[in-house]
């Protein structure tokens, strides 16, 4: 586990300071000052204080941690189980907690992805996510391809804990995963079970030799599990997966752009549907969401001159994608600040997630934010 910069800086003066009294209490002070360091550096409360962080990270920890083990369930998807090299404790998260992963590029460059904790917090020493491999040519980034080559025993940076998607405590709860988006409600169900709470959970996918952790969902209490494939039911009505909803229910829903959108027009937000009162939606997307209310405009790449049409209905990232397919980017949702560039001439129409808001006038997250006219130049 690396140590926040400003570390070594900070021990130095503790070790300058110790010099100047007497021998006995120089080893007194510099017991307690060891003693105490690991606490103060690996706090949340003075990470911040310690470690001055650079724009990219926002929050938590950047990480050399090592593939302890590696799984391949329901064919498509690694488990891959995170430690540190030499043991120790890791920061704590709680349940919708995602981390960011590092790969290094051929290029030298970076490939960041975000990926949702999914084992069990309690569990200090060990992280575990899972990925579904996606082919690029099947629309796939690159990322996941990556990560799928990885083996036990190699060293990768992961850099959060992070939460967007947090579990709030209450008495009801109807979970809904599509997917690859069980990741992130796993260990919600888990919380919720271990609290005694009211909960069901109903968990879509393509067929059940398509979607991972099922045995450790039903282990829970099979009663309160529906498993809905397509191959066996065909696609899922969102509506009906949400039938049937007590008062105060706190309905968590991570999957595809079109089940979360039906679940929103079910329950809009702050202002309930009479037949679901008391009913609050939370929701994590695994893919960007569409385009809405957008007006073509044209971005020119600085470095290249060459200049690309954004559509109406395409984010900026997209269409540079077509003429720079390596640009930097990861979440394609406006919060992690990947795909972050300067703006030298145009004005933005600023969209974004409020955990990664850019308000400035010199830059944007080119995969949300547009132009509020009809051209911007951009250093890239």
């Amino acid at each position: 586990m690396t140590t926040p910069r400003g570390a070594s800086l900070a021990a130095s003066r503790t070790v300058a300071a110790a010099a100047a009294t007497t021998p006995s209490r120089t080893l007194r002070t510099l017991g307690r000052a060891a003693h105490q360091y690991p606490r103060v550096v690996t706090s949340d409360r003075w990470a911040a204080k310690v470690d001055r962080s650079d724009p990219q990270r926002r929050d938590g920890y950047d990480l050399s941690l090592v593939i302890a083990a590696k799984e391949i369930v329901a064919g498509d998807v690694a488990v891959f189980t995170f430690a540190a090299p030499t043991g120790g404790v890791l920061p704590a998260w709680s349940p919708g907690a995602h981390v960011d992963v590092l790969l290094p590029r051929p290029d030298g460059s970076t490939l960041m992805r975000q990926y949702s904790l999914n084992g069990d917090p309690a569990d200090r020493t060990h992280w575990r996510i899972a990925v579904r491999r996606i082919d690029p040519a099947a629309g796939g980034g690159g990322g996941s391809v990556a990560m799928h080559a990885l083996e036990v025993g190699d060293r990768v940076t992961l850099r959060g804990p992070r939460n967007a998607f947090n579990f709030v405590s209450g008495t009801a709860y109807r979970f809904v995963a599509g997917g690859i988006g069980i990741t992130p409600i796993l260990p919600m169900v888990r919380a919720a079970a271990a609290a005694g709470a009211d909960w069901t959970l109903v968990y879509a996918g393509r067929s059940r030799s398509s979607m991972p952790f099922v045995d450790e969902l039903v282990a829970l209490d099979s009663a309160r599990v529906t498993i809905h494939t397509d191959d066996e039911e065909g696609q899922p009505d969102t509506a009906a997966l949400l039938q049937d909803l007590g008062d105060d229910t706190a309905v968590y829903l991570c999957g595809p752009s079109p089940m979360i959108d039906a679940a929103r027009a079910l329950i809009p937000p702050r202002v309930p549907d009479a037949s679901l009162r008391g009913v609050s939606l939370h929701t994590e997307r695994f893919s960007p969401p569409p385009v809405v209310g957008g007006r073509p405009f044209s971005v020119t790449l600085a470095r290249t001159g060459a200049t690309v049409e954004v559509a109406a209905d395409e984010s900026a990232l997209a269409a540079i994608q077509r003429v720079l397919p390596d640009v930097r980017y990861s979440c394609k949702q406006g919060f992690c600040g990947s795909c972050e560039v300067g703006v030298l001439k145009g004005s933005i129409e600023h969209r974004g997630s409020s955990m990664r808001a850019v308000d400035g006038a010199d830059s944007m997250l080119v995969c949300v934010s547009r132009a509020e006219g009809d051209a911007l130049v951009v250093d890239l």
